[in-house]
């Protein structure tokens, strides 16, 4: 989730071990630890385009890691907040807080490493957006209420609203895999695997990939009061022999790509165009297969050479039209 919502999730739960002395205090805590398992990101290097995939919501966002990274947390602030808060209290705050990121972040497509050290599967529960207006602000009003009336039960009307909030993602997520799984058997296919996510900003417009034979099928999936598709595009999955032919066997490239494909949970396509390796799962319009972003692939580096990252979040007037009409229109095929 983006920095703002992880906080906000944090201070919520943190909110939940404060009195009315010291509840503004509590929310800083908590909203200061539920962003440091992001740090992360600092994990990276100039010459290989993947450690920052392979680091970023690993150990950090690890269950197990909860109590260190909050005694990491707690052990830095104490000396702030020391004349007001106990270390018991700055840890208990600092614990809540921690524990919220990695269970937020995995119920995103992103892919969370909860189960680190022993197993490296990436947890996505595709239950809400990395960004959702609707989860953040009225927690944010509700724990703004909580500072100044200096009442907890606001606070817990805000982790209510974010409880509520991600369990109705669940349904929509069950909605619209129901539509999915009817829409492929529409066209007589029959999925041999299927994801769902939802679009930007909302729980309504939700992108559906399914892998039927040698392709993926990227299709929209409105789960308004109804549930309406909106028809995509066809990519043809990713294969050394079709797309890179003269790549080099265990070249530094073709390590890169697997460990790309781990982090892409297998979701893997190629834009012939740029010569890059796509991550399917990704696009700003949901029934559209412009990728966000990927590995530039050159057949003719060296063996110890990497692949070059690239990205784009690049979204022009016509996507963005087209996005607000299938976000916010039933024109189309209804089921």
């Amino acid at each position: 989730m983006d920095p703002i919502s992880q906080g906000t999730v944090a201070a919520a739960f943190a909110q939940s071990a404060a009195n009315k002395n010291n509840i503004a205090k509590i929310s800083i805590v908590g909203f200061l630890a539920g962003l440091a398992p992001d740090l992360d990101v600092l994990i990276q290097s100039s010459t290989d385009p993947v450690l920052f995939l392979e680091y970023h919501r690993q150990f950090t966002h690890s269950l197990i890691f909860i109590p260190f990274g909050a005694l990491i947390v707690s052990t830095l602030i104490f000396p702030l907040v020391r004349k007001s808060l106990s270390f018991k209290t700055t840890y208990v705050a600092s614990f809540l807080g921690y524990a919220t990121h990695g269970l937020l972040d995995a119920c995103t497509s992103y892919g969370t490493l909860l189960f680190w050290p022993f197993s490296n599967e990436r947890i996505t529960w595709n239950n809400i957006s990395i960004v959702d207006p609707l989860l953040t602000i009225p927690a944010i009003i509700f724990l703004a209420v909580a500072v100044k009336t200096s009442r907890r039960r606001f606070s817990f009307l805000a982790v209510g609203w974010i409880v509520s909030y991600l369990a109705l993602g669940l349904v929509q997520y069950e909605r619209a895999l129901s539509s999915g799984i009817k829409l492929a058997q529409s066209r007589g296919h029959s999925a041999e695997r299927m994801t769902l996510k939802p679009s930007f900003g909302n729980l309504i417009l939700w992108k559906s990939i399914y892998q039927y034979e040698d392709s993926f099928y990227v299709d929209a999936i409105r789960a308004g009061r109804t549930l309406t598709w909106c028809p995509g595009e066809t990519i043809k999955i990713f294969d050394y022999q079709s797309h890179l032919p003269d790549l080099e066997k265990n070249s530094q490239q073709m390590k890169d790509i697997e460990r790309f494909r781990w982090f892409s949970q297998d979701y893997l396509g190629f834009d012939d165009d740029k010569n890059l390796v796509t991550d399917v799962r990704y696009s700003m319009v949901p029934n559209q297969i412009a990728p966000m972003w990927g590995l530039v692939i050159d057949e003719r580096q060296g063996t110890h050479e990497h692949a070059v990252w690239w990205a784009s979040r690049d979204l022009d007037d016509e996507s963005l039209t087209l996005f607000k009409e299938m976000l916010l229109s039933d024109n189309y095929t209804l089921r």
